[in-house]
């Protein structure tokens, strides 16, 4: 069974900087490939994909969001799941989540649909003030 970790969230000013890492654990098949990914949700709001990545740091994809200032990142298949995030906003506060799902597909471009991720940690917050 896996099991995620988040960890890495805190408080920073806006235009800070905060990387958070996912740790994975339990059997998984190393000849499949895994979808790895970051959600978010901030109170009264939707749980939102912002950014995935093809297991061992293959294509990577993200929300529009977040183009430009996060980057997620994977060395290989049995590393941690990272996400850089930099000049940070206050509209990006958010309980942090990191998900997994197998990758079904060759044309499975990972897309961060919540309701396909199987795998989920606890969650890390981030707070973002201005």
């Amino acid at each position: 069974q896996v099991q995620l970790v988040e960890s890495g969230g805190g408080s920073v000013q806006t235009g800070g900087s905060l990387r958070l890492s996912c740790a994975a654990s339990g059997y998984t098949y190393s000849w499949i490939q895994m979808c790895m990914a970051w959600f978010r949700q901030a109170p009264g709001k939707e749980r939102e994909g912002i950014a995935a990545v093809t297991s061992g740091g293959g294509s990577t994809y993200y929300a529009d969001s977040v183009k430009g200032r996060f980057t997620i990142s994977q060395d290989n298949s049995k590393s941690p799941v990272y996400l850089q995030m930099d000049s940070l906003k206050p509209m990006d506060s958010a309980m942090y989540y990191c998900a997994a799902r197998p990758r079904r597909a060759r044309g499975d471009d990972c897309e961060m649909d919540k309701n396909r991720y199987q795998y989920w940690g606890q969650g890390t917050q981030v707070t973002v003030s201005s």
